[in-house]
């Protein structure tokens, strides 16, 4: 290469240079005019506070009735009526259904009649208690008794007198000692039959309650969950009638994981939520808590009662459930509106001077409009409120 073409070269490049710091310095001056262009954002900052707030244990469970009972026949016979269906409202004492009462009807005039006669045996009335000295055979002997007694004190007057020989003497006193003796038989006797009698009045509270037991009822107020009869049916003792469930209030038994145990105590408010009714929220209170936890799942069972007037909720409903701890921790709140979330990220601008900085966050209980920060944001700390959507990380703010 000859000296005038090495000229030519340094030159070229040196233009090239120079053309190419010319073209930095204005897309460095375009950038600058563009961020001094920018819109500044209303962003309305407030402090981040700190304050006590209820703690939460997360649980799940499922509904269950407070009472439910298989209600059984407790007597033999045709059904004669059922006038129950699958969804009945019965009140304790109403009857659920009626068996044929012939056979138990007539036991019962058997059993009183037995009684009665015996009754009358032992001069009783009106379920009176025995008097023995009031018994007929009874006074019998021992009016006999008496007589003989009499007869054997006049003979023995006699006898000192040596009007009687002492054969009559003696056959005097052996009559005198077996009406004695009679007596205390007699006695005896009325008090045997006095134990007939009980035993006849037990047979009459037996035939009594069986035909009582002819008209099945429910043990409590609640709700036919399902009828296993129908009229015509023939029912032994023991046969399984209808099902009653007490749906007001309900259990809701959940369980909760072994870290919370410490913290589970009776009284603590619950509240749920039901696939059923999506949005809506029911509150009821800790009522019972397990003495111990379940080996396989390392879990323990509560249950809280949950009121249940408007009878919304089922039995067999799942539930899932937050209850409320006992103490209050501190913890840092923000208004909901300043937390942005996409994608499970969730993260506040702090207003730092002129511009904000973006800051990732972790999310703990809501309480209201606010929202705790467990991780990211400290108390006191400046966060935007307003138009969070449209700020990114050095943003002006106003």
């Amino acid at each position: 290469m000859n000296r005038g073409t090495t000229q030519s070269l340094v030159i070229t490049v040196a233009a090239a240079a120079a053309l190419a710091s010319a073209a930095c310095s204005t897309g460095a001056a375009k950038g600058k005019e563009q961020r001094s262009a920018a819109p500044v954002v209303a962003v309305s900052p407030t402090a981040a506070i700190e304050q006590p707030i209820a703690r939460f244990i997360r649980a799940t469970g499922s509904l269950m009735a407070e009472e439910q009972a298989d209600v059984a026949a407790e007597t033999a016979g045709r059904v004669l009526a059922a006038n129950i269906e699958r969804g009945t409202a019965v009140s304790q004492g109403a009857e659920l259904i009626r068996v044929s009462s012939t056979e138990t009807d007539a036991q019962v005039k058997e059993a009183e009649a037995n009684a009665a006669q015996i009754e009358a045996r032992l001069g009783i009335t009106g379920g009176a208690a025995l008097d023995v000295n009031a018994v007929p055979e009874v006074q019998n002997a021992k009016a006999s008794a008496d007589l003989a007694q009499a007869e054997f004190a006049r003979i023995t007057s006699l006898l000192d007198q040596r009007v009687v020989s002492q054969s009559e003497y003696d056959q005097r006193r052996t009559q005198a000692e077996a009406a004695r003796q009679q007596y205390e038989a007699a006695k005896n006797g009325a008090a045997q039959q006095y134990q007939m009698l009980q035993a006849a009045r037990a047979r009459v509270s037996l035939a009594r309650k069986a035909l009582a037991d002819t008209s099945v009822r429910a043990p409590f107020n609640g709700v036919v969950a399902q009828r296993m009869v129908t009229t015509g049916d023939y029912v032994t003792k023991g046969t399984k009638v209808a099902t009653i469930v007490r749906v007001n209030p309900l259990r809701v038994q959940l369980t909760v994981p072994e870290q919370a145990v410490s913290s589970m105590a009776p009284g603590q408010p619950v509240t749920f939520e039901v696939d059923a009714y999506p949005g809506r929220r029911f509150e009821g209170k800790v009522k019972y808590v397990s003495p111990a936890l379940q080996a396989d799942q390392r879990a323990l069972t509560v249950e809280a009662m949950v009121p249940n007037a408007d009878g919304v909720l089922k039995p067999g409903l799942f539930a899932t459930a937050r209850i409320e701890q006992p103490v209050r921790t501190p913890g840092v709140l923000v208004p909901a509106t300043s937390v942005q979330t996409l994608s499970g990220t969730s993260r506040v601008y702090v207003v730092a001077g002129d511009h904000v900085e973006e800051r990732i966050v972790t999310t703990g209980e809501t309480v209201g409009d606010l929202v705790e920060i467990t991780k990211g944001l400290k108390a006191g700390e400046r966060i935007a409120t307003k138009n969070v959507a449209q700020l990114a990380d050095g943003i002006k703010v106003s």
